[in-house]
């Protein structure tokens, strides 16, 4: 018998967008509406904007089609549940969901499942008016596997997809010379023009004194080879303020071990001398469960991760993001106080611990309220 994936879309909601036609997308035009009250503060080399706490999130937003019983092979799964899926737009969720102010800008097909996902960002009070709908490319599919562990295996569909095809014009400029933190991974960088549209927005960011924050989210598959990814994700590396890094990645080794050629991803010093460069503020390396190492130029640590049982990894890492950039888009500084770094990772780890405990990246996302409660109960213990 074959499976469907029935798609329940209130088409109400295309009331609340206009589609204006460009040369090879439609426009998302959102009427305006408040996100969050925003909170003035200064800012080194910014001017105070309308809300300084900002965090704009660049990048994919697909479809993830996940097997409805784990521990199985694709061919195997006797059905799928559909779920948004996409780092950036995860980061951008779970900042949102913590009570902080969030814009995504990224690209979908002009199809059901690209304005489900636009709906599905507006719902959850992220600033989606960065948003373009491509007329001739479709919205990106993964279908995902979830291992008996939680762990995850891809196959993705993208020949090519719409967020591929974002173009430098199709930019909302204006949108991330708002932002207190610019955030980024590495898919946006695989292929033309997205490339240069992603080169481009850094370029603005960081010529309006945003933080660029950078999480290269390796994913083999969808890379020409691995040198080319290799080499793709290393080519913006010296620009970011902030990255972060896994010793976890869900297709083959971990991304610190990738990266520096097969060294020991658990070598501090393999870590400080191959990743660590000038201009950067804070390097994190995640570890799963058992927590995060942390890398400026002026200390380093580990902070313990929050043990929990894992349901489902997906989103994990994007939680972890989230929390911390929130926690920065209030303290651009907090890099420097160790104490107040550390806080900030424990609340980042937390974020992580409950992620994994429900299917699904954005329904798993947490509240503050969740994050200090969990944390709470683990130093009662």
């Amino acid at each position: 018998m074959a499976c469907c994936f029935p798609v329940i879309l209130d088409r109400s909601m295309r009331s609340s967008f206009k589609l204006s036609k460009s040369s090879s997308s439609n426009k998302l035009n959102k009427s305006k509406s408040s996100i969050c009250s925003p909170t003035s503060l200064s800012m080194k080399k910014k001017s105070v904007q309308e809300n300084d706490h900002l965090v704009v999130c660049f990048g994919e937003l697909l479809i993830d089609f996940v097997p409805t019983v784990s521990g199985v092979s694709l061919a195997e799964a006797p059905g799928f549940k559909k779920a948004p899926g996409g780092a950036p737009a995860n980061v951008a969720v779970g900042i949102a969901r913590l009570g902080g102010s969030s814009a995504f800008i990224g690209k979908v097909g002009a199809d059901e499942f690209g304005y489900m996902l636009a709906d599905i960002l507006k719902q959850n009070n992220v600033d989606n008016s960065g948003m373009r709908f491509d007329t001739h490319a479709r919205t990106a599919l993964a279908f995902v596997t979830l291992k008996a562990d939680g762990e995850r295996e891809f196959m993705f569909f993208r020949n090519p997809s719409a967020d591929m095809l974002l173009t430098e014009a199709e930019l909302d400029k204006n949108l991330i010379q708002k932002a207190r933190i610019f955030h980024y991974g590495s898919i946006s960088l695989i292929a033309e023009p997205c490339r240069s549209a992603h080169l481009a927005a850094m370029e603005t960011a960081k010529n309006a004194g945003c933080i660029l924050s950078y999480d290269p989210n390796l994913r083999l598959p969808l890379w020409p080879s691995a040198e080319a990814a290799r080499e793709g994700i290393l080519s913006i590396w010296d620009q970011a303020d902030i990255i972060k890094a896994s010793t976890l990645d869900i297709v083959s080794e971990d991304e610190i071990t990738f990266l520096t050629n097969g060294e020991d991803a658990y070598d501090d010093n393999v870590v400080m001398t191959k990743l660590f460069h000038s201009n950067l503020k804070l390097l994190l390396v995640t570890e799963g469960g058992d927590g995060c190492r942390y890398y400026t130029k002026n200390f380093h640590g580990r902070v313990n991760g929050v043990k929990v049982t894992a349901v489902d990894t997906t989103g994990a890492g994007d939680a972890f993001v989230g929390g911390l950039l929130n926690s920065m888009a209030s303290d651009p500084d907090i890099y420097m106080d160790e104490k107040k770094l550390r806080d900030a990772l424990l609340f980042a780890n937390g974020c992580g611990a409950i992620t994994v405990t429900e299917k699904g990246a954005i329904p798993a996302l947490p509240t503050k309220e969740a994050v200090l409660k969990i944390l709470d109960g683990a130093t009662a213990n």
